[in-house]
């Protein structure tokens, strides 16, 4: 006869919450990286469904330790709230459904973290996780080098993507809850730890990895709801729309600075997969000066017009 399940541990090391919206066989692969990582001391682990119309249970049966909860409220911010008022653990790591965490990725968070005592919040390093790393598709090639630039959103600007997050569970009580789906709920709250004195630190080796967008039209998604974020923080500060106009019109001109920065980034390989992604950063940053340009007469839309439940 088989033992009964584990039940989850009453005195968490670290509670690793991640927030789900439609994608159960990415939740899965999320699940087993997760499970596998190698800790001293218990892992609590808190899967938050955010209202998805396929829903995760048949994915949860195999892992009867995972505590399950639903907030209908649309964003993951929201999630990741709930599963903080649920998590038992005084370090909190967040990773989202559809990312992969890298072998010691939990045991360089909580460390970290826990150096830092209850002030700790931490961010690490994200990777497009390639299907075929010999030949990249265009997005993959572009992504590799563009999305998820965790170390410059850390050091320059005082925010981690939250696919990527851990702190102590002090300092979301001090700093409060992530927002919901009007705003760049990752960079807001960041930005509002740092205003506070709570100002993350990069750790490399807290690395997960992501899949590319799978065509130009989710970049096309991501970059008209990040447009809107901005132009909404933009009005809200009271900033000139002249500077606004200005940003737009030198989208075209960055292509120039930033291929080389591609053509040189290691994280990429062969001249093959470094044009493909040239390619699709020119598409991406006249995508960007337009839709810079069309919002600013959109008087009857936001960033939730955008959003597709995915990923930043």
């Amino acid at each position: 006869m088989p033992a009964p399940p584990a039940p989850p541990p009453d005195h968490p090391r670290v509670s690793v919450i991640i927030p789900h919206f439609n994608m159960p066989d990415a939740l899965a692969r999320c699940l087993a990286s997760v499970s596998a990582q190698e800790l001293d001391g218990d892992v609590e682990i808190i899967v938050v469904d955010n209202g998805s119309r396929i829903t995760p249970e048949a994915v949860l049966r195999d892992y009867p330790a995972v505590r399950y909860f639903v907030d209908p409220t649309p964003g993951p911010g929201p999630a990741r709230n709930t599963g903080v008022a649920a998590a038992r653990a005084p370090v909190l790591a967040f990773i989202d459904a559809d990312c992969r965490a890298g072998p010691g990725w939990l045991k360089a968070a909580v460390e970290a973290v826990e150096a830092a005592g209850n002030r700790g919040v931490v961010g690490g390093d994200v990777c497009i996780d390639f299907v075929d790393p010999a030949h990249l598709t265009p997005v993959e090639a572009y992504e590799a080098v563009f999305a998820y630039r965790q170390r410059l959103y850390i050091e320059r600007q005082g925010f981690s993507g939250t696919g990527n997050l851990a702190m102590h569970r002090d300092v979301h009580a001090a700093v409060g809850p992530f927002a919901g789906i009007g705003v760049a709920e990752d960079r807001d709250w960041g930005q509002r730890a740092t205003a506070a004195g709570y100002r993350p630190v990069y750790i490399d080796a807290m690395r997960i990895y992501h899949p590319a967008r799978p065509d130009l039209a989710s970049l096309r998604i991501k970059w008209q709801r990040h447009v809107a974020h901005d132009w909404a923080e933009h009005r809200a500060a009271g900033k000139p729309l002249a500077t606004w106009v200005a940003k737009a019109l030198a989208m075209p001109l960055s292509v120039l600075v930033d291929a080389m920065r591609l053509l040189a980034s290691s994280r990429l390989s062969g001249l093959a997969n470094r044009l493909r992604g040239i390619g699709v950063l020119a598409r991406v940053r006249l995508l960007r000066g337009a839709e810079m340009l069309r919002v600013i007469g959109a008087h009857d839309e936001d960033a939730a017009t955008h959003w597709h439940g995915g990923a930043a």
